[in-house]
């Protein structure tokens, strides 16, 4: 199937279809497609109902916040369309403004059709401007968000300088202002980028990104990449978090991302894994109040803000880096850990030989990092595994929450077709001695707020 047109169906029909691939981050045509294939997949012919939309709810996060988006002129920009989405999910009321140079890179009509919300570009604007309206933008906001924010911009924020709306509002607001870099990373090593960057972190600017990366100039790569529209919101959602923090005075440790087992100098054992939902964990239980030490695999996103991080690449590795934080009172272990390794690293580089079959590779089991933890002397009050399976889901869950000594298990089906490996999104079942509960669909964001809160109820629940 080369492509798909969307035609003659009802306007309700559209609009669910519509919602439904932007709440998964895919096309229209590729929803249909995966909703074709799932039914194809089915053992008797059905008509395929789509369901009513359903935004994802983050409770406490950004429900009724004020954000004011100032959209800068850098290739980045149309990021921001994205980024809008992701905060309006989280129950934000997004105000949008452009600079000129944002309006050559995207059009104000997307960004205002986004927002639902007009788009202010002019800093004299006869409408605008009667109620100096540069004044109100700037107060009536919960925060003030520049992403992408341009060297230029950086610059003009670093200087005090203001000479259009959105540097006018920058100097006008009391509120609390996040920026997301993004510029070559030529210019964001620059000495008078950085020096402004640490100008604008000593006057008590919150900065995220810039991360490391392809950029969009042919052959260009490093640090300059403006931080995914995911990462942005979740970092609005923190510094706006005005939750209770019943995790406060608790410690947790989260294992996140794959693990490397080393064949030889080049090769390795490995898997999918993106890190997105461990690392979304960790960040959830910081902002409830605890003091997280992540342990992360090899990824390549970001490491969460207000969690300490250590790298590691293999399973053993991993294993001492947690043990090293026990006594916790938290384990959550999402970290896809290879079952296996080579049994002999090889010192060089394996050569193929001509004519000759390839060499055996002998493995060795690595050690059972949840496993370790749930049968340990310092084991945490509370263990929670993850179970990331093909095929029977459940009944799999249900054995490693006996044999690892867990309390809970977090199981989700990672079959091709789901796209949950090193997707956003994710369907859970979280199983217990008391049950399994059925989580929706939700992005990775939601999965790890609800489960955090589930960790906080039940440390309530025990102190009660």
């Amino acid at each position: 199937m080369a492509s798909i047109t969307i035609r003659n169906l009802d306007d309700t029909t559209k609009q669910m279809l519509r919602e439904r691939a932007a709440q998964h981050g895919r096309s229209m045509e590729e929803e249909v497609r995966i909703l074709l294939r799932g039914s194809a997949a089915s053992p008797e012919p059905a008509a395929t109902v789509l369901p009513a939309p359903v935004i994802d709810s983050i409770p406490g996060t950004l429900s009724g916040k004020r954000i004011l988006l100032i959209i800068t002129g850098g290739i980045a920009a149309y990021k921001s369309l994205d980024l809008i989405r992701r905060l309006r999910e989280r129950g934000a009321l997004v105000r949008p403004v452009m600079t000129r140079g944002a309006c050559a890179f995207v059009t104000p009509l997307a960004v205002g059709a986004l927002a639902a919300d007009r788009v202010y570009t002019e800093l004299f604007s006869r409408e605008d401007e009667h109620d100096v309206g540069h004044i109100r933008l700037a107060r009536e906001a919960d925060l003030v968000l520049v992403a992408p924010a341009t060297a230029d911009f950086i610059g003009k924020m670093a200087l005090g300088l203001a000479d259009d709306l959105a540097s006018t509002i920058i100097l006008a607001s009391d509120r609390p202002l996040l920026i997301a870099p993004a510029m070559n990373p030529v210019m964001w090593a620059a000495p008078a980028v950085q020096r402004n960057v640490q100008h604008l972190r000593e006057d008590g600017v919150h900065i995220i990104g810039p991360t490391h990366g392809e950029m969009a100039e042919s052959g260009e790569a490093g640090a300059g990449r403006m931080a995914e529209p995911l990462a942005i919101a979740a970092a609005a959602a923190r510094l706006l978090d005005d939750r209770p923090k019943p995790l406060a005075g608790r410690s947790a440790v989260v294992t996140s991302g794959p693990t490397h087992e080393p064949i030889d100098p080049v090769r390795y054992i490995a898997n999918r894994s993106s890190g997105k939902q461990g690392h979304a964990i960790a960040a959830e239980l910081a902002a409830l109040g605890a003091q997280v030490t992540l342990i992360s695999g090899p990824v390549t996103i970001a490491d969460p803000q207000g969690v300490t991080t250590i790298h590691v690449e293999s399973a053993r590795d991993m294993l001492s880096a947690v043990e090293n934080c026990l006594p916790s009172d938290i384990a959550v272990m999402v970290a896809a850990v290879a079952d296996w390794r080579a049994s002999g690293e090889s010192g060089e580089k394996i050569k193929k030989q001509p004519d000759q079959p390839p060499p055996a590779l002998q493995l060795t089991e690595n050690p059972d990092i949840l496993r370790t933890v749930g049968h340990h002397e310092q084991r945490p009050a509370l263990v929670v595994g993850f179970a990331a399976e093909t095929q029977n889901l459940i009944d799999n869950a249900r054995s490693k929450l006996e044999r690892k000594g867990a309390d809970l298990i977090v199981a989700n089906d990672v079959s091709p077709s789901t796209g949950i490996m090193g997707g956003d999104r994710n369907q859970v079942r979280v199983v217990s001695k008391n049950g399994v509960e059925n989580w929706p669909d939700m992005d990775k964001q939601a999965v790890a707020a609800k489960l955090a809160q589930e960790i906080a109820d039940r440390f309530q629940t025990a102190m009660a």
